[in-house]
């Protein structure tokens, strides 16, 4: 167990959103499941909604060379940088970075947006160290980048670059949660055995990549819960209060990095959960007192529509805003704009294109998830 005392108070500055329009347009390719708008949905509708004056906005920087080293090899940066300007890679460099994959694939912006994530994240972990506050950053949360290579879309590892720079301030007690569909192997690398940090890690059983097993305990640094398709709001409660919210307060952070990867909603295509974007918003609602810092960052997510409602939502959440009960014109204007960007997937009707909050989306708690829960509670 981390311990230390309780975070000091401290005057706490007001929420702060990170974001850039490079998302806006920028796409991994049409038969990516990222050719989709996620951020600038986001930005969009927070506007839409009067709840992005320019005071609580601030523009990405994008990370240098020699700031993306505090995780990545050098190499494997330049590497990044020399396909964006070609347009192609080797196979020499495909084999080595996986980078010009199926996953990872060469694209117009492949260096410069998430060099432009990690420095959004960089940024927010400055601004923390420096006074506590919250501050979210929906591009960030590519959790699953690898020091020398691209890993699940993700071609740089903003999370790691993030706590990183944290534990360089001093913070010596980080609590890192992650809500994402699918488990964060490239974190879980970078801090196994470090008792500084403590990772919670929420995913579905049997999903790429693979890892993340219930006795998975990565050197004493991380509780990791596989939960079953299906996975409902009720079930999510659970875990809040059965693992995560008493996992998190026993080590007293000094900063809460809270990963919120959309993909364990029910409409996403690329796993089988089934919670409600209310889900999320309980666990940020319970966290948000457990550490004088808070950096909120998206993640996974492939449907345009249930990933741009859940991170506004949290947005308005952080920002104190009031959901209306429907959303006023200009907002169902930018959902109702929206698309798929190709395949054969229908466009949604009602509530997707006119609300910001699902339907509570309840269920049993299954056997599988108490079982685990015991199993977690008494290590």
């Amino acid at each position: 167990m981390i311990e230390g005392p309780p975070p000091q108070a401290a005057q706490a500055a007001g929420p702060l959103f990170i974001g850039s329009d490079i998302y806006r347009g920028s796409s991994y390719g049409p038969g990516h499941p990222l050719r989709v708008p996620r951020v600038s949905t986001v930005m969009d509708l927070a506007r839409a909604l009067g709840w992005l004056p320019a005071g609580r906005f601030r523009l990405s920087p994008r990370a240098k060379p020699a700031a993306l080293a505090l995780w990545h090899d050098p190499a494997y940066v330049v590497a990044l940088q020399a396909a964006e300007i070609a347009g192609e890679v080797s196979d020499e460099v495909r084999h080595r970075h996986h980078i010009g994959t199926l996953s990872n694939p060469v694209f117009p912006q492949m260096f410069r947006r998430p060099a432009t994530g990690a420095g959004g994240v960089m940024l927010a972990a400055e601004a923390l160290a420096a006074r506590p506050g919250v501050i979210h950053v929906p591009g960030g949360g590519t959790h699953h980048g690898l020091p020398d290579r691209a890993n699940g879309f993700c071609y740089l590892n903003d999370v790691v670059l993030g706590i990183k720079v944290l534990q360089r301030a001093g913070m010596q007690r980080i609590a890192y949660v992650d809500l994402d569909a699918h488990h964060c192997d490239g974190v879980e690398m970078a801090f196994a055995g470090d008792p500084g940090v403590r990772m919670i890690s929420v995913h579905e059983e049997r999903r790429w990549p693979f890892t993340g097993a219930l006795g998975d305990t990565a050197g004493g640094s991380a509780f990791n819960l596989p939960v079953p398709g299906g996975y409902n709001d009720s079930e999510a409660r659970a875990v809040l209060d059965g693992l995560i919210l008493p996992r998190v307060a026993e080590v007293r952070p000094q900063v809460l990095v809270l990963q919120c990867g959309a993909d364990s909603l029910l409409e996403d295509p690329l796993s089988r959960l089934a919670l409600s974007n209310r889900a999320y918003l309980e666990a940020v609602a319970a966290l948000l007192p457990l550490a004088p810092r808070v950096l909120v960052l998206g993640g996974g997510g492939y449907n345009p529509w249930s990933v741009g409602r859940l991170w506004t939502a949290i947005w308005g959440l952080l920002a104190g805003q009031e959901v209306p009960d429907r959303l006023p014109p200009d907002a169902q204007a930018v959902l109702q704009g929206l698309g798929w960007g190709g395949g054969g997937r229908p466009v949604p009707q009602g509530p997707l294109l006119t609300t910001l909050l699902d339907p509570p989306r309840e269920g049993p708690v299954r056997p599988d998830i108490r079982d685990r829960l015991a199993i977690l509670r008494a290590r």
